[in-house]
């Protein structure tokens, strides 16, 4: 008999999906996020297109039928080390490292958070806000439970061996410095890939002037300025504290080094152009591009829409951008071979979707390829999709190829029903054998 028990990398929209999915069909699920968090890329966004609808109201049931469903055991601060066996009879070592809050105990007051003396850039807000060595990554992460992080905590690095601020401060016995890291061994009958995507690192285009120039923001970085969850509860902030008037959106950063179309940045560039328009009517807004990507039924109307409600589309063969006057001017060379300069308060920069920097491990771990663009390589993409060269471990979402959330959900779902398939396989012959 296989193993009926299945292995989920990644707490994204396809790998929660599709934990969700199995659970329902009865088997027990390991669901494994390096994070100390669940909902991956998506919670960064304020809306989704093509509804412009709230992306966290979205996905939040998703994320309290994961923490409630009992069949789904989540591994969170956890990676993958080592796997052995085959389809069917997999055994996976998995590195868990110590949280130091008790899950059970704490009920997410943040009492703990303003006693720590020690503050660093919120990674997970795109380094625009302020985290403590002890806290959550937003206001309505789940689970709602902060994480120490043993590199910055004085007590945990050495420079303050005694510091119990965060300890002293709550009042449900919830900070436990003697926990420890774990290693598990999981056995199982399949094993999923769900570990999402990176943004192409903007620094590497300095026509782009990002780093350098105020006011040039990566898509990221914008989604979550707007976001009510953000480190500004959504106010659109230029760095002097004003608001901008002129905003210049630039399509397919990346795209030429990277030899591809992510296919959704056209889509999420027009979405920032709508909340824009909604939010500043009267602002100039201009979206660069070198194709429109529209793909989707849907996706042509929402493109008609931006450009109904004043939104300029241009479409550029040459763009740079440079500081002039506290302000960018993009300077861009059309497509017709004319050439103009507009001078904007802020730009958006969409960079490519790009695999995850640790993909390359865990392909090793897993003993899977990788495509020639350093995606997770399925056995055939067009009729194969979701399932890698090696039986039982299967890819779905942004690990396999850029896609946007609808598309990364059908897959996940395809997914579950193949390793559903595989694994049922055994259980029909002894049916049929009893039979």
């Amino acid at each position: 008999m296989k193993n009926p028990n299945v292995l989920v990398i990644g707490s994204g929209v396809a790998g929660m999906e599709a934990s969700l999915l199995l659970a329902e069909a009865g088997r027990e699920v390991h669901l494994i996020e390096k994070d100390s968090l669940i909902g991956g890329q998506t919670i960064k966004f304020e809306e989704v297109y093509p509804n412009m609808e709230c992306a966290t109201c979205m996905v939040a049931p998703r994320q309290q039928e994961i923490l409630q469903k009992d069949t789904i055991r989540l591994h969170l601060l956890s990676e993958i080390k080592e796997v052995k066996g085959s389809a069917g009879d997999f055994t996976v070592t998995v590195k868990k490292r110590a949280r130091y809050v008790n899950l059970v105990n704490c009920i997410g007051c943040g009492a703990c958070y303003e006693p720590c003396p020690v503050s660093l850039p919120n990674l997970f807000e795109e380094s625009l806000g302020e985290i403590k060595a002890v806290g959550v990554a937003c206001p309505g992460a789940l689970p709602n439970v902060p994480f120490i992080d043993p590199e910055h905590c004085l007590r945990f690095n050495g420079k303050k061996k005694d510091c119990q601020a965060c300890q002293d401060a709550c009042m449900f016995d919830a900070i436990d410095y003697t926990e420890q890291d774990q290693t598990l061994e999981l056995k199982v009958g399949a094993i999923l890939v769900a570990t999402g995507f990176d943004m192409y690192d903007l620094n590497q285009l300095p026509q782009y002037g990002y780093g350098k120039i105020p006011n040039v923001l990566s898509a990221m970085e914008f989604e979550r300025l707007f976001a009510a969850n953000g480190p500004t509860q959504g106010e659109i902030k230029m760095k002097d504290g004003g608001t901008p008037n002129s905003i210049g959106i630039v399509h397919c950063a990346g795209r030429n080094e990277c030899g591809y179309c992510s296919a959704v940045c056209c889509m999420y560039s027009t979405k920032f152009g709508y909340f824009l328009k909604h939010k500043f009517h009267d602002a100039d807004v201009r979206s660069f591009h070198t194709d429109l990507c529209v793909p989707g039924k849907a996706n042509q109307k929402f493109i008609q829409g931006a450009i109904d409600s004043g939104i300029r589309f241009i479409r550029f063969a040459d763009i740079s951008i440079e500081g002039k006057n506290g302000k960018s001017a993009i300077h861009c060379t059309r497509d017709d071979g004319g050439k103009e300069t507009f001078e904007a308060d802020m730009v958006i920069l969409s960079p490519a979707m790009i695999p995850r920097k640790d993909t390359a491990t865990l392909a090793e771990i897993l003993g899977i390829h990788r495509d020639k663009l350093g995606f997770l390589a399925s056995r055939a993409e067009n009729l194969s999709p979701v399932e890698t060269e090696k039986e039982g471990i299967f890819v779905t979402g942004c690990a396999e190829g850029p896609k946007d959330i609808p598309e990364s959900i059908a897959q996940a779902q395809a997914a579950a029903g193949r390793i559903l398939a595989l694994l049922d396989e055994s259980r029909s012959a002894v049916q049929n054998d009893q039979g």
